[in-house]
């Protein structure tokens, strides 16, 4: 074994201890709280446990509280108060990371590269930089060894899953920990990261208000990623802005997510507040990052049309068609009465043709955490139910989208905005064939496009 094996070995090593007795102690804690009470109190143990990690540790735990129903109520909501406070790698450290990547003259290929990082993230960072031709890009550069680290937390994560199981019986999460296991995985690789944002320049390439940075092969590998730096503000300080421009923002949003869903089946799964900025006055948003995309199978598509359907002109059989597409089993009628709940939920805004927000009286960060906690209630009584893997990230990232229009209080006609998106003629079949040439277009490939 090399010095630099032996080194990563060990760090993963030490990552396993670390997170073991961490989420071993949150695990007994929870144990002890299915039988004696204390829900809150042990929520705030897991969200120190797992804040004190920083890494992928922390995106996981993020990611799960945005999940309807992944983990208990108390606990998704101590998680959604953690943000990623990795410490930055110094200058001294980021040149060695970018020689390692770009080789002993990788300066010579910048006009300038700010050492210091312009933003830090759960897997790695952000340098602003110069292309030799003055354009100004965005560097993101991976910290070491995150391989390791992502398998080591993933393993965790397993075990909080099955302790979750035998304390609640409502949802089975196997399925989650799957979905969730193979997404982490592919934010690791950069180069399908620039795959990822090639997508989305040919989907939105007609839509002016949403912006997509292009890549700069030249200046990327796996664990490096350059591309266009493109200039706007953060999101929330257009909360004040006149109506006109929060609705205006708030359809780019809609746009930049349905229309790659409807017409290609591919979404941004992080819809975060920091993964948008707005670039003009309010005249549109640039979508800046691709790691979290997911590519579903065509019929995934037309199982949230079909829903949307059968809720729509009140017909019981579309529904449970829609249900049995994504992949349930075994519905009763019962539990297709819970199911519902949800569903009403979440297609609400895009059933009532009318000017609204999405969801009157509600707190950003509290977007369906009560539809959440019914279902729950209901499924202990009636459940298990076993979720497909699917849902996970098109459940994130509606709640996701939901709490970004509710931040910018934004009033618009949803349901005419659902219903252009997915056009007069929607078609599985259309889907298929968009999707199958996109991907061949930017080099994703068929084992990608029905499992990524």
């Amino acid at each position: 074994m090399t010095d630099n094996e032996a080194n990563r070995f060990s760090a993963r090593a030490a990552r396993y201890a670390r997170v073991g007795a961490n989420a071993g102690g949150v695990a007994a804690r929870m144990a002890a709280a299915s039988l004696f009470g204390g829900g809150a109190d042990n929520a705030a143990v897991l969200a120190k446990a797992l804040g004190g990690l920083k890494g992928p540790m922390m995106k996981v735990a993020q990611l799960l509280a945005t999940i309807p129903d992944a983990l208990p109520p108390e606990y998704a909501e101590a998680l959604q108060q953690l943000q990623s406070d990795a410490p930055p790698m110094g200058a001294a450290f980021v040149k060695r990371r970018m020689m390692a990547e770009l080789g002993p003259q990788w300066r010579e290929r910048f006009a300038s590269f700010d050492l210091h990082p312009a933003a830090a993230a759960s897997l790695g960072q952000v340098h602003r930089a110069e292309s030799l031709e003055g354009r100004p890009l965005a560097s993101k550069l991976q910290y070491p060894d995150m391989a390791s680290a992502v398998e080591a937390d993933l393993s965790q994560l397993d075990v909080l899953f099955a302790l979750h199981r035998r304390m609640d019986s409502a949802i089975d999460t196997r399925e989650i920990a799957v979905e969730i296991g193979e997404r982490v995985r592919e934010e690791l690789d950069y180069r399908r990261e620039a795959k990822h944002a090639a997508l989305y320049a040919h989907i939105l390439a007609d839509h002016d208000e949403v912006r997509v940075p292009g890549s700069w092969p030249d200046l990327s590998t796996g664990r490096l990623l350059t591309m266009d730096w493109l200039e706007g503000r953060k999101l929330l300080t257009f909360k004040t802005a006149d109506q006109e421009v929060r609705n205006r923002i708030a359809m780019a949003m809609f746009r930049a997510w349905w229309q790659p869903f409807s017409q290609y089946g591919v979404i941004h799964g992080d819809p975060h507040l920091g993964n948008y900025t707005v670039f003009g006055e309010g005249e549109g948003i640039n979508l800046l990052d691709y790691g979290c995309v997911r590519i579903f199978p065509p019929s995934f598509v037309g199982g949230v049309v079909d829903l949307y359907q059968g809720l729509m002109r009140d017909d019981p059989a579309q529904v449970v068609h829609a249900y049995e597409t994504w992949g349930f089993k075994g519905l009763r009628k019962d539990l297709i009465e819970v199911l519902n709940i949800w569903a009403r939920f979440i297609y609400g805004p895009l059933l009532d043709d009318r000017v609204r927000t999405i969801a009157d009286g509600v707190e950003p960060g509290k977007y369906g955490r009560k539809e959440a906690f019914t279902v729950h209630k209901a499924l202990k009584e009636k459940g298990p139910v076993k979720v497909p893997r699917e849902f996970v990230f098109m459940d994130r990232a509606a709640i996701g989208l939901g709490g970004v229009f509710l931040h910018l209080d934004a009033k618009l006609n949803f349901h005419q905005l659902f219903e252009a998106a997915i056009g007069e003629n929607f078609s599985v079949a259309a889907i298929d064939e968009r999707q199958r040439a996109a991907m061949d277009l930017v080099g994703l490939t068929s084992h990608g496009r029905h499992k990524a």
